[in-house]
């Protein structure tokens, strides 16, 4: 590859100084990955040691600061908090006069679209919702899972194009949310990408239990099929004993999963449940073979152990 498409950023002017409040694993990348673009980052903040330690490796020589300085000198301020300590951060810095008029706030929550801001933007800022739809270790190779990334985006309609257009700086993909539909997109991508770490962390531990030494490597081409199938084609990916209808199966399961991790049983069972409604509604799962699968999964019994295969 020609080094003639991949410039030196510090040969470039910068364009935006940037800070951070709050050296989650979120904020470091993102600003690492603008610095990357053009942009300086000036300031960030963080409480605790892990974010201290973070900020250190993304953004070395970046001076932590209280919240309100990290403001006072960045024209960008990404406000990478929990979504719950959102509302009182924003609404804390706009009573105490930190916010410039004309201060782009970016706000990287999954649950809140740009209203969330509004204290802000009554003081002079310009409120952007920037939610990368990635899971963050916090730590460098963040930056490189941004390129591809799509991300959330929500602003006002005269700041849709400069919140598109950083979303592309930092490598992600913009896709337009509404302001009504970010909590049904938020949960949305929790129920994929959380819920199916603990999927994966319980199927590892039964298979431990099974005698398997290297779950992992046992999961990962199966699990990476799965997710492949899914992507492409949806519901017509279902496999497996529920979508078959092997009620029997099922049903050992369940004994199985009472005597040796009687604390998964539950998702197990919610799962399977949600698994035969779509087969059904897809016609995967074959009506007369559905009534006994559902009676299995009801009553939570063994009583067709019997006739598992």
């Amino acid at each position: 590859m020609s080094t003639s498409q991949q410039p030196d950023p510090r040969d470039r002017p910068a364009r935006l100084t940037v800070g951070v409040v709050g050296a989650g694993r979120v904020g470091p990348a993102l600003a690492a990955s603008l610095q990357l673009a053009g942009h300086r980052p000036v300031a960030v903040s963080g409480v605790s040691d892990a974010s201290r330690r973070r900020a250190a490796q993304l953004l070395p020589d970046v001076p932590l600061v209280p919240p309100a300085e990290v403001l006072a000198r960045a024209e960008l301020v990404l406000l990478t908090v929990p979504d719950d300590a959102l509302p009182g951060l924003v609404e804390g810095l706009a009573e105490t006069g930190a916010v410039r008029p004309g201060q782009l706030l970016v706000h990287t929550s999954g649950r809140y679209g740009a209203k969330v801001l509004d204290p802000a933007l009554r003081a002079g800022a310009l409120p952007l919702a920037l939610h990368p739809a990635m899971t963050f270790t916090g730590t460098p190779v963040d930056v490189q899972r941004l390129a591809g990334c799509s991300f959330g985006v929500t602003a006002p309609e005269e700041l849709r194009l400069a919140a598109e257009a950083l979303v592309i700086e930092m490598g992600g993909e913009p896709e337009w949310i509404a302001e009504e539909m970010r909590p049904l997109y938020h949960a949305a991508l929790a129920l994929g990408a959380n819920h199916l770490v603990t999927l994966v962390a319980q199927s590892m531990e039964l298979l431990r239990e099974a005698g398997v030494a290297a779950p992992d490597r046992m999961l990962g081409p199966l699990l990476g099929a799965a997710l492949d199938n899914a992507l492409r084609s949806g519901d017509a990916a279902l496999t497996g004993p529920v979508a078959r209808g092997d009620a029997g199966t099922v049903a050992a399961h369940i004994t199985e999963l009472r005597r040796h991790a009687p604390q998964t049983v539950a998702g197990y069972l919610a799962m399977a449940r949600a698994t035969a409604d779509r087969a059904l509604a897809h016609g995967l799962l074959k009506p007369e073979l559905a009534e006994d699968l559902l009676g299995v999964l009801a009553t939570g019994t063994n009583g067709a152990e019997g006739e598992a295969r």
